[in-house]
């Protein structure tokens, strides 16, 4: 059994979130707060496996609050959010600080978000613990490359946030075209691009239908409502049903990139649960590109990239740190990287 221990200020909220997990006979709620006071108590009295936590509350916000947990007792935490600009923001917030995942609260524009969340609690449970706390203020080397016609595609999941801050703060301005398709909600893709374009010295946005493939820029598939997938010199945006449970699907990226770029591509998948992915990058590999994966001892969940693996679709697995370089590698003709 998953123990677990709610922390909302909402009675109303505490009690959706219980009557969800409670539907999953693996999963036992042993406890809810109000705020993070209350919840400093019951982690002490209760020691809970996961704790879903919101992250607007009285007395201390969720980010204080999982700031302290992650550098004091790090554990497996689940945010709950708003699906407002503002929600979204806090929620990336607290992807970087270490929560293994998120879900957001239900609303007219999106009744059923919930219904994923009893299987985000059971991957948290499995999911590597690692603080940022210490880490996260940390300068990065970029490394050294020039565009060559390359393409580079990621997928990602569980974890991905976190992980996919640590490879793009790693790529130059010049990086060759990269697209990536993370799993999460719509509300959540525009603030997590506006993110990395942040943190990163390429350019990076939210991709959007006929988008010019350029060197120097990296694209994120908008999420929940369609997939992205590539030809040979623009996105696009495709509707689509559900593929591997998911909209946008990794699989879909990875196959126009085989179809689209053959041996110019560059395939790698990165933390994640299920097997989304694996497919794709497959066919990629198939088709003459180089293919990675995230190891196991830095991967949060290791689901997407064993998955990979396991069907021979990854031609090196790598460390989280050591990816950028492996996707940045130049080949025998091209370009020199410096780590």
């Amino acid at each position: 059994m998953i123990r677990v221990l709610i922390v909302d200020d909402s009675a109303t909220m505490r009690s959706l979130i219980a009557a969800t997990l409670r539907r999953d006979p693996e999963i036992e709620v042993v406890g809810q707060a109000g705020d993070p006071l209350e919840a400093r108590d019951a982690i002490k009295a209760l020691n809970p496996d996961v704790i879903t936590l919101d992250v607007e509350m009285p007395n201390m916000n969720g980010l204080d609050f999982l700031e302290k947990i992650m550098r004091l007792r790090p554990m497996p935490v689940v945010m709950v959010s708003t699906l407002t600009v503002r929600g979204a923001e806090a929620t990336l917030e607290a992807l970087a600080l270490g929560a293994i995942d998120c879900v957001a609260k239900p609303s007219t524009g999106g009744p059923d978000s919930f219904d994923d969340l009893p299987a985000k609690v059971k991957a948290a449970a499995r999911a590597r613990v690692r603080s940022t706390a210490t880490t996260s203020g940390r300068a990065v080397d970029r490394l050294e490359h020039v565009a060559d016609g390359r393409v580079i595609a990621i997928g990602s999941s569980t974890g991905g946030v976190e992980a996919l801050i640590t490879v793009l703060s790693r790529f130059p301005a010049n990086c060759p075209p990269t697209v990536i398709t993370q799993h999460m909600p719509g509300t959540f893709t525009k603030s997590f691009a506006e993110r990395l374009d942040r943190l990163c010295a390429p350019k990076c946005e939210e991709a959007r239908d006929g988008a010019p493939l350029e060197p120097g820029r990296v694209y994120l598939a908008p999420g929940g409502e369609a997939h992205l997938e590539v030809t040979e010199q623009r996105c696009r945006i495709v509707q689509g049903d559900r593929v591997n449970g998911h909209r946008p699907s990794v699989d879909v990226l990875f196959h126009s990139m085989a179809k689209a770029f053959g041996r110019r591509g560059v395939g790698a998948i990165l933390t994640g649960m299920g097997r989304d992915g694996a497919q794709g990058l497959l066919a990629m590999r198939q088709a003459g590109a180089r293919t990675l994966g995230q190891d196991e001892a830095t991967s949060v969940v290791y689901g997407m990239p064993k998955a990979a693996f396991e069907i021979g679709a990854v031609e090196r697995q790598a460390p989280l740190e050591r990816l950028a370089a492996e996707m940045l590698k130049a080949p025998a003709t091209s370009s020199v990287e410096r780590t």
